[in-house]
């Protein structure tokens, strides 16, 4: 039988995980979430930078790092430069020290380029969810399970309930925007 919770559910948590992802970018203050999107390559797999030490945001322009395993420095260092967040890590020992600049106009119009392409990620990833629902309504009206009436009334909730999602997204992606242009 159809389940369009089952539905429902994944598109919501599409929403939350992108919600998480942008939290994690760069807004002018230093938060240890910003560092979330970034994993390392240790231990033959890839760990985000929080499982490998502890962060703390001495001051609202910077964030430091108290690296649990000294043969993990060099390798968070080279992560943290890769990523985009554009940070210039500082090595001391076991800690590392990232001093969170101010953002440029130039930078502030990337990672507004950023969030529109998280937010059409996420909506690509809705419209999936709602393609996979519609297809298994379509394999159960063909399969004689439910009715075409059903097929259509179903369709129209998947359908409003992806309308909804869609437009949480836009108006996250455009509350973000503000946030990061307001100076």
């Amino acid at each position: 039988m159809f389940e369009e919770a089952k539905y429902n559910n994944k598109m919501s948590k599409t929403y939350e995980v992108f919600q998480q992802e942008l939290g994690s970018l760069r807004t002018g203050r230093a938060n240890a979430a910003m560092l979330d999107i970034i994993k390392v390559d240790v231990y033959g797999q890839k760990m985000p930078i929080n499982q490998l030490g502890s962060i703390t945001t001495p001051e609202p322009r910077s964030l430091n790092i108290q690296v649990w395993d000294i043969n993990n420095v060099a390798l968070i260092d080279s992560a943290i430069k890769k990523s985009e967040l554009g940070l210039n890590p500082q090595i001391d020992g076991q800690q590392i020290r990232l001093p969170v600049p101010d953002l440029s106009e130039e930078r502030r119009n990337e990672i507004r380029k950023i969030i529109k392409s998280m937010g059409e990620k996420c909506k690509i990833s809705i419209r999936n969810i709602r393609r996979e629902a519609n297809d298994e309504l379509k394999k159960l009206n063909k399969d004689k399970e439910i009715s075409e009436d059903e097929v259509k009334k179903k369709e129209k909730l998947i359908q409003d309930y992806t309308d909804i999602q869609i437009k949480k997204v836009d108006e996250r992606v455009s509350g973000k925007e503000k946030e990061i242009m307001t100076i």
